[in-house]
């Protein structure tokens, strides 16, 4: 198995896209600290599949948007299993609403969660993956960094921040063998569309428009987050890879 004795840190595990990370990770060999910040009960079930696969599983609440629990999640990974291999920065969140709208408050905690929580949760786990010879670092972003999607400013706006530090991290942490890349998901059916109020409508526009025939699925991403962290992807740095079914090349 690919990750065989490799521990991982999926942020936003509990659920959607970092729940099929962390199973897919764990079936491939991978021990995971799973993080939630609510909702304790989708955790539960997360670690209980990840269990069942014969790995051990740990959960952790820490709202990566709060510096000092960042600090507590990193250090819980050391605690139970003495390091971690493999960081995904999946957690996210943000306030759907137009330009005009929008308000301090939103913007702050949009992007302490979806950008410099990034940032400093891997700052937390580098010297642990220097301990143990490299690592690798995936972050979760969305086609609204480059894109503009209805009232998705400020998230777009904190994906594109995302974007711009896979590259500055990536650059930077290559040549100690932790490779740093990001994956950008398209329209799938998660919880996260809940705050779309047109969300059946941006799930029936992106099956239309999807070469593929269908929208992602969070297996078809956590697909994708495998094969970069594994020695295979050793030489793709600081890129970000859009899985989308090839819905962004005909908009």
């Amino acid at each position: 198995m690919r990750f065989a004795d490799k521990i991982a840190l999926v942020t936003g595990s509990g659920r959607g896209f970092g729940r099929a990370i962390a199973l897919r990770l764990a079936g491939e060999g991978a021990d995971v600290v799973v993080n939630y910040v609510r909702n304790r009960e989708p955790a539960e079930s997360t670690a209980a599949e990840i269990r069942a696969l014969g790995r051990r599983a740990e959960i952790v609440k820490a709202n990566v948007g709060d510096p000092e629990d960042i600090q507590r999640l990193a250090e819980a990974a050391r605690e139970v299993f003495g390091g971690v291999d493999i960081l995904v920065n999946n957690a996210a969140s943000g306030y759907i609403r137009p330009v005009m709208q929008q308000k301090v408050k939103g913007w702050d905690w949009t992007m302490d969660i979806n950008a410099r929580a990034a940032l400093f949760l891997t700052q937390a786990c580098v010297p642990m993956m220097r301990e143990r010879g490299g690592g690798r670092v995936v972050n979760i972003s969305s086609l609204g960094s480059v894109r503009c999607m209805p009232e998705y400013v400020v998230i777009g706006a904190s994906k594109a921040a995302l974007e711009a530090l896979t590259r500055y991290m990536g650059a930077e942490l290559a040549p100690e063998g932790i490779i740093v890349n990001a994956v950008s998901g398209g329209v799938a059916d998660t919880g996260a569309l809940k705050h779309f109020e047109r969300a059946d409508q941006m799930l029936s526009y992106s099956r239309e428009r999807t070469p593929a025939g269908r929208i992602i699925t969070p297996p078809d991403l956590a697909g994708v987050v495998a094969f970069l962290c594994s020695a295979d992807a050793s030489m793709i740095v600081g890129q970000v890879v859009v899985v989308d079914g090839g819905y962004s090349v005909m908009m």
